[in-house]
């Protein structure tokens, strides 16, 4: 499978300004982004970002990186500029990794690419939940399959809802485990998609659903297109959201 990395970032962060360029061992998450999606079988690693600092620092360690409008919605928007701009082929395949993603598995990658094609023009990764707090953790998204392994549903709430554990005065919901043979799925913000289909994304209709959960995977599912889901049986490392996760990568990469 040949693809293309395509790795957005903004310089703009609520939680952790200048979250790109926070170091990490002596470089900057962006490059360190990078370098581990270097390590997957993509032929081709691009930063999309709209910041100079965040081209500078790339370009100091000889990181391939395009500069995009400033206004986009969303990073899959961001992905869908620079693709054009690199005047990649239709059926071409396109890797969304994000950029605060400094230990992200290069297998998990391959994966996400390798699950595309022509009736399925994106895809995604999940892995097994395993407690009823991440299950009922609204900032946790779950994932509820077909039996072809594409996405039937993502969602902020508790899915797919154990109507017999979870029931009022049922003595499962004073167990931290989930049931016995209940394995819901927790969603991973990694995406791929064929060219052909990004170049259509930025023109589908938001659908009333992803408004409400705020998740914009589910416009694709709204409008009708399918996604395939890579199921891995453990969690990949975490990504970095809050100065907690930025401590404890650090600390990685002082190793």
């Amino acid at each position: 499978m040949s693809f293309t990395v395509i790795i957005p970032a903004r310089l703009a962060s609520t939680r952790l300004p200048n979250k790109p360029l926070a170091d990490l061992g002596g470089k900057p998450m962006i490059v360190r982004v990078a370098e581990r999606a270097a390590l997957s079988g993509a032929r081709r690693i691009v930063v999309a970002t709209d910041h100079p600092d965040i081209q500078s620092a790339c370009q100091q360690h000889q990181i391939d990186v395009r500069m995009t409008r400033a206004d986009h919605p969303s990073g899959t928007d961001r992905i869908a500029e620079v693709a054009e701009v690199l005047g990649l082929p239709d059926d071409d395949v396109i890797v969304n990794v994000q950029g605060d993603e400094p230990l992200i598995d290069p297998v998990l990658i391959d994966a996400c690419a390798a699950l595309i094609a022509p009736e399925v023009p994106m895809a995604t990764a999940a892995h097994p939940i395993d407690t009823q707090a991440e299950l009922f953790n609204p900032n946790v998204v779950k994932v509820v399959l077909d039996a072809s392994g594409r996405a039937l549903l993502f969602s902020r709430a508790p899915v797919p809802w154990h109507r017999d554990a979870f029931a009022a005065g049922s003595q499962a919901n004073d167990l931290k485990l989930l049931p016995k043979d209940f394995h819901p799925l927790r969603h991973i913000g990694i995406y791929a998609y064929r060219r052909d289909f990004l170049r259509q994304y930025p023109l589908l209709p938001v659908s009333p659903i992803e408004n409400i959960e705020a998740l914009e995977q589910l416009r694709v599912l709204w409008n009708g297109f399918r996604i395939a889901v890579h199921r891995t049986d453990h969690a990949p490392h975490a990504g970095v959201d809050t100065p907690e996760d930025l401590a404890r990568v650090r600390a990685h990469f002082a190793l």
